[in-house]
């Protein structure tokens, strides 16, 4: 049986591949359970209960050469999912996202070069942050990737993205994989430097490689009480206390919502599909959905009496929109997902009430609001009203 490395694969996409390839393949996992992510004690944790007894399971530091060293002995595939991820985050903690995605990713390279390791395949999650804005049609000058928004149009609660050449309006396009990478976070910037680190050093050890980008992934599994991800999240543990819920700008910045299930399955796909070697490949649904319907979807789901409050506030380091054109990973792939916006957030919703009833471990703590005050103290949240 062969033997397939998925660093940081006690996360959240990390388990519900562990669940589709541990029946074909034997799986390893590399992963520090980080507490962010799985609470104080990791044992107790949903991901981590969800995949023992179906792999082998090392805690470890994807930072550590070491560490990487000793898990990739007899390995024939690696799925590299290890990383910082918050884009909020990454604008104060730079340092650290250098040393986890960065450093991370060149140790993962170098041992396997050093030791002329006889990978088949290596597959990286990289993320539709890559792209800035994305891409748009100017009436004028055709299609654009806009630049970063400015902070004082925003502060005047002009959130949309102008073109970069005439600074006129701009209709959003479906982005391609083609589409000009401009990254407008630090944590977009990281992933980026992944990405070009598996085109230098694959193609210099003669190993095959597909960078999938991700869009905007949810589904049962997601941390709750991490708030510097995913804001299924955060709205969740906010309409269920029926706290007021502050939307960022306008409430009409959008993304492509893709569940996890989908983004799992064309992962899987990837490792013996030849069609996908040396290519990138947008994940997505290719759905819009603003955030503002995210948050009134959850709120009839959870029966909520929250507030919707659109604020105006805004960060920076965020995008306007994004949504993928997902027709190569179809034609590569196959790839049709399956859980539309609707039925993903009603299952995603079924999940998160029932962790409410049965684990003691998921809480109601305020860790949103902490988060926000260090957005506040490092001025990368601006409140609309000051």
């Amino acid at each position: 049986m062969e033997r397939v490395l998925i660093t940081g694969g006690s996360g959240f996409i990390g388990t519900v591949l562990v669940e589709k390839l541990h029946k074909k393949y034997e799986v390893v996992i590399l992963d520090n359970f980080s507490p962010q992510i799985h609470g104080d004690d990791y044992k107790e944790s949903y991901l981590y209960n969800n995949i023992k007894g179906k792999c082998e399971i090392i805690k470890g530091d994807i930072r550590k050469y070491d560490d990487i060293s000793s898990v990739l002995s007899g390995v024939n595939y690696v799925i590299h999912l290890a990383a910082e991820t918050g884009t909020g985050q990454s604008m104060y903690e730079l340092n650290r996202y250098t040393d986890v995605n960065i450093k991370g990713t060149s140790n993962l390279l170098e041992v396997i070069l050093k030791n002329k390791l006889p990978i088949k395949k290596l597959i990286l999650s990289s993320s539709r942050s890559v792209y800035g804005e994305g891409m748009y049609l100017c009436e004028t000058h055709g299609l654009v990737v806009p630049n970063s928004r400015e902070i004082e149009d925003m502060k005047r609660g002009n959130f949309e993205v102008k073109c970069p050449k005439c600074v006129g309006k701009v209709k959003l396009k479906k982005t391609t994989e083609d589409c000009p990478l401009t990254p407008i976070s630090y944590y977009a910037y990281t992933k980026l430097a992944q990405e070009k680190m598996f085109e230098v050093m694959c193609p210099t050890m003669s190993i095959p490689y597909t960078i999938f980008r991700y869009q905007n992934v949810y589904g049962a599994g997601q941390s709750l009480n991490n708030p510097y991800t995913g804001i299924l999240s955060i709205f969740s543990k906010l309409l269920l206390k029926n706290v007021a819920l502050n939307v960022f700008e306008d409430g009409m910045e959008s993304r492509d919502f893709v569940h996890v299930n989908d983004v799992a399955t064309i992962t899987c796909n990837a490792l013996e599909n030849a069609n996908t070697n040396n290519q990138h490949i947008n994940v997505g649904s290719g759905e819009s959905i603003s955030v503002l319907q995210v948050a009134e979807k959850l709120k009839a789901l959870y029966n909520s009496k929250s507030i919707i409050n659109i604020s105006g506030d805004f960060r920076k380091g965020d995008i306007r929109h994004n949504i993928a054109n997902i027709e190569k990973a179809g034609s590569l792939c196959g790839f049709n997902p399956e859980y539309a916006f609707n039925k993903g957030m009603e299952d995603f919703a079924k999940w998160v009430i029932n962790q409410y009833r049965t684990n003691e471990l998921v809480t109601l703590e305020d860790f949103f609001g902490r988060s926000l005050d260090e957005l506040k103290e490092t001025g990368m949240l601006i409140n609309a009203k000051e």
